[in-house]
This record gives structure tokens, C-alpha cells and sequence, in this order.
């Protein structure tokens, strides 16, 4: 496994990528948007990205409104599912064609959102 990116709540999604590039240095990478939701990724120069993820009409304001899960890519997202000892489960293995992945979301002790990622094949 390994660390594919960090998601961050965002109030205004083009402003935060303008702000990880002024600021940080960053470099847009892609997006796509499902239903409201309007995502953004900002990579460092090693290729590290940040998710960051607009949902129409909200504002995250508090603390644990602001981040949102850890994404790790797995081989098989399936098997991982079934493996992993979770804390609670927030979605089950689903093709997620926008995002040109199989994912599901798992829970850690402390109730952290992790996301499981494959890709899916072209």
C-alpha cells in the first residue's frame, strides 16, 4: 500500500488550488466532480497530491468539517476490504468511474476515514 493523497473540505475549491500554487508552490494535477461535489487535486514537487473537495452549499467550519479522509492505493480493493479490520464501514467496494477507480471507505480505532483505492483499468 501506499499514500495516494490527503482530502480536504473546501469552502471554494478554485481558490484553495490558487492558494497551494501561490503559496506552496504546488501544481494542479486533475479533478472531476460527482453530484455537488467538485474535486481539485494540488500535487508537491514529488508527486504527493491533495484532494481538495467543494460541495455545493456548505462551508466547512468546524474542526471536524475540515478533513475529510486518507486515500491509500491497494491492489485489490475487494480483498482489502474484506481483510482490513475496521472500525466501521462508510462505503463498500463501488466503481467510481469519475474518478477512474474502485474505492471503499473504512474507519481506523479513532474513527479516521481511510480510503481504499484501485484503479481502475483503461
Amino acid at each position: 500500500m501506499e499514500i495516494l493523497h490527503t482530502c480536504l473540505n473546501v469552502a471554494d475549491a478554485e481558490r484553495s488550488v490558487e492558494w497551494y500554487a501561490d503559496q506552496l508552490g504546488f501544481e494542479e494535477s486533475w479533478g472531476f466532480e460527482v453530484d455537488a461535489t467538485r474535486n481539485r487535486y494540488v500535487a508537491d514537487p514529488n508527486g504527493m497530491e491533495i484532494q481538495l473537495s467543494e460541495t455545493e452549499g456548505v462551508t466547512p467550519d468546524e474542526e471536524g468539517d475540515l478533513w475529510d479522509h486518507l486515500a491509500v492505493k491497494v491492489e485489490d480493493v475487494d480483498e482489502a476490504f474484506e481483510e482490513i479490520e475496521n472500525h466501521g464501514v462508510v462505503q463498500e467496494p463501488a466503481d467510481n468511474d469519475a474518478a477512474g477507480a474502485r474505492t471503499a471507505f473504512v474507519r481506523d480505532p479513532d474513527g479516521h476515514v481511510v480510503e481504499l483505492v484501485q484503479p481502475l483499468e483503461d
